[in-house]
This record gives structure tokens, sequence and C-alpha cells, in this order.
């Protein structure tokens, strides 16, 4: 629960938009508003005026938008939390020009604290199998058909994570099928053993609660972060 109430907006209509909305007021958060891609482009300003009007704006949108919704939640002078996936090549710049403006944002591919965890063990993993090069290492992901980008923004953080500390680069394969929320997996095989470290979303609620968090988180802040930081911070 947030004390006193944060007042929130949500940029997105999707399914994590919508989740976030509907659990937001439970959690004790005022939902100023909930705007969707039309909204946003027919009437930008009206939308910039009332995100300006927020303690904190949940950004879950398509790759196209992200950057623009991104750059005006730090015009209107909001901290943002974003979600969206799928446009990492512009992330860099845009995380530049949020730090020259003072703003605040946290990016992650996953606001779950298990796949955060995840990303953390996959690290740890590539560290303890640097040496061996018997093993090889794969990232396998599945989602839901409907999700467009493939890998998942999870997966490529993975991968990254797995790979900075292995010392070489692991295959990534993507499934798209049902209605799975989320599966993540790192296998790191041998000629006579297997290593799996794997989360399993169950709902996409999860992944609504630890945005809702990382809002509570980001308040009062200045900089660019992601979930590891909320998550190095709790944790100790």
């Amino acid at each position: 629960m947030t004390d006193p109430a944060l007042r929130i907006v949500v940029l997105g209509s999707g399914r994590m938009g919508r989740s976030i909305a509907a659990l937001a007021p439970s959690q004790g958060f005022d939902v100023l508003a909930q705007f969707g891609r039309q909204d946003v482009e027919s009437r930008r300003a009206a939308v910039r005026d009332r995100i300006a009007e927020a303690d904190v704006a949940l950004e879950f949108t398509t790759p196209a938008a992200a950057a623009s919704n991104i750059r005006m939640c730090v015009e209107a002078e909001c901290p943002v939390v974003s979600g969206t996936t799928g446009w990492a090549d512009r992330l860099p710049a845009v995380a530049a020009w949020v730090k020259e403006r003072g703003g605040a944002l946290m990016w992650a591919p996953n606001y779950s604290v298990g796949a955060v965890a995840l990303q953390l063990l996959a690290h740890k993993a590539g560290q303890l199998f640097a040496g061996a090069a018997e093993f090889d290492t794969h990232v396998v992901e599945t989602h839901h058909a409907g999700k467009l980008d493939a890998p998942s923004g999870t997966a490529i953080a993975l991968e990254a994570s797995l790979g900075a500390a292995l010392g070489r680069n692991s295959c990534t394969t993507s499934i798209r099928t049902g209605h799975v929320a989320g599966i993540h997996k790192v296998l790191i095989d041998g000629p006579h053993e297997r290593l799996v470290l794997r989360h399993e979303a169950r709902s996409r609620g999860v992944f609504a609660e630890g945005a809702l968090k990382a809002a509570v988180w980001l308040c009062g802040r200045k900089g660019v972060y992601t979930m590891q930081d909320l998550f190095a911070e709790e944790s100790g």
C-alpha cells in the first residue's frame, strides 16, 4: 500500500496497461488516467498536461512509441516506469537524454522479482562455467501467441548477463504459443550433466505488482535505473 496514495497515469491499453490499471486501486494508488495509442497521438498536449499532475507514469506501449512517450513524461517532470520491449537499440540514447534533463526513468524488460533474480543467477552461472568450454549454453523463452517481439526483452537481458560473465554468446530460442504469461530458462549442458535455471510467471499480475512497486521506489529519485537497482537496495 502507498500512503499517501500516489497519483499515477498509465500509458498503454494492452494486456499490461490494463493489468496495472486494474490492480493499482487495490494497492492504494490513485489512477488519474489511462491513455491508449490513439489518445496520445490525437491529443498529445492534453495527455502531457495530465501526466504533469501525476507522481509517476507507467509506460507499457509499443516499441515505436516508447521513446517519445518517455520523453513526454520527462518533459512533464514526471518520473516514468517503462516496461516496453523491442526498442533496445534506442534505449541508450533515450537514457542519456533523461539524465541530461534531470529526469527519472526505470526501464526493465520484466518487473517480476523472480525474473530479476534469474538474471543475477545467470550472471553467476556464467562466472562459474567461464572456463568450461565443454558446456553449451542456451536461453529458451516461451510467451503467449500474441507477443510481437522475439526474442523477449527478458531473454535478451538473460543472454547478455550470461554472456558477459561467460565470455561468449549463447543461443536463444523463442516460442510463441497459447496464453503463456512467460517462461524463461537458462540451460547449461555438458557431456554428462545439465544445469537448468528456470522462471515461470503464472499470471500477468506479477508484472503489474512489480511495476507498481517500481513506481513507489522511483518517486523522489533522479537518473536511470533498472529493477536490479531496486533489488540490490532491498536485498542489502
